[in-house]
């Protein structure tokens, strides 16, 4: 055990904290060697810095149709910068900025919900024999067999619009492939020796599952929520583009909706629908590609395939 400066000996938890802190600095530098992680790591740290500085780069008031009544419509962004405007006069640039707000808090919250009931049922489904793991898994099957779209419209259609239940719609309806990878990588852990000699020793099974199981699935379910984002805010956008988001509130989906339904195409209006869907391509892009090098960083063995 090495002493700290002073002739100390360092306590277990300042051990634990020094072993942390090494282990996310060589996690840092095998994910900066990865150039696609590096490039969509920036992407998102520039969409995300925009979107909580969108008071500060847009005019909310240009959201409200009855405050841009002397704004010209259909404008292109050569006759107003930076990306013209709508049938109603809003310029697409205030929409754009606050509309990413809308759509990663809807990617990252339902996110979260996913993962939450993903990992219990997950953890709990592989660890446990039985009764509990059977019920857990079929329940998860239902999900799985149901198709995505249908249940999710069915659900925000009964919820209602507005961005509360479509983070409840997306979240709720997004966990099962979670569950089912945990559960696999739990049914290998629980069998390992240290399990074994802990639960020899009179662990509880609260005190394996917390201390044993969990760490050592979190990596797993780190790199699943980093591809689990972009599925959720997809779905936020195919939810709002049928009419099923929050009227109230700018979105990329709710844009692509509206540019739709007043026929932008038809009016070669490329400025009302081409920024939300570059802006939608790039935050799914990032994160994929965020969630592929975490993968590398966190699996020995496709860091190894890939040397």
């Amino acid at each position: 055990m090495t002493a700290l400066a002073g002739g100390k000996t360092p306590s277990a938890r300042r051990i634990t904290w020094i072993r942390r802190r090494r282990a996310f600095a060589g996690a840092w530098r095998d994910y900066r060697a990865s150039t696609p992680g590096l490039i969509g790591l920036g992407v998102l740290v520039v969409i995300v810095i925009g979107s909580l500085a969108a008071p500060l780069l847009a005019n909310h008031d240009n959201l409200d149709p009855s405050k841009t009544l002397t704004t010209p419509l259909w404008a292109s962004p050569s006759q107003l910068s930076p990306l013209g405007t709508d049938n109603l006069g809003r310029p697409i640039w205030d929409q754009l900025v606050y509309g990413s707000r809308v759509s990663l808090l809807v990617g990252l919250a339902a996110t979260v919900i996913a993962m939450v009931i993903g990992s219990v049922v997950g953890v709990v489904a592989g660890f446990y024999d039985g009764w509990p793991s059977a019920v857990l898994m079929r329940v998860t099957e239902w999900f799985l067999v149901i198709p995505f779209l249908p249940l999710a419209i069915v659900l925000a259609s009964i919820l209602g619009p507005n961005v509360r239940n479509v983070i409840i719609v997306i979240g709720i309806t997004s966990w099962p492939g979670t569950a089912r990878v945990i559960r696999a990588q739990v049914l290998t852990v629980k069998q390992r020796l240290y399990v074994e000699r802990s639960r020899a020793l009179g662990a509880a099974d609260r005190h394996l599952m917390l201390r044993h199981i969990v760490p050592n699935v979190s990596p797993l379910i780190l790199a699943n929520t980093t591809l689990t984002v972009p599925i959720a805010i997809l779905s936020e956008t195919t939810l709002s583009f049928l009419g099923l988001g929050d009227p109230l509130r700018a979105s990329w989906g709710r844009m692509l909706d509206e540019a739709f339904s007043n026929g932008a195409i038809g009016k070669n209006a490329w400025w009302y629908y081409l920024p939300p869907g570059i802006g939608i391509v790039l935050v799914v892009l990032a994160f994929t590609l965020v969630g592929h090098a975490l993968e590398e960083v966190l699996d020995p063995r496709l860091r190894e395939r890939r040397s």
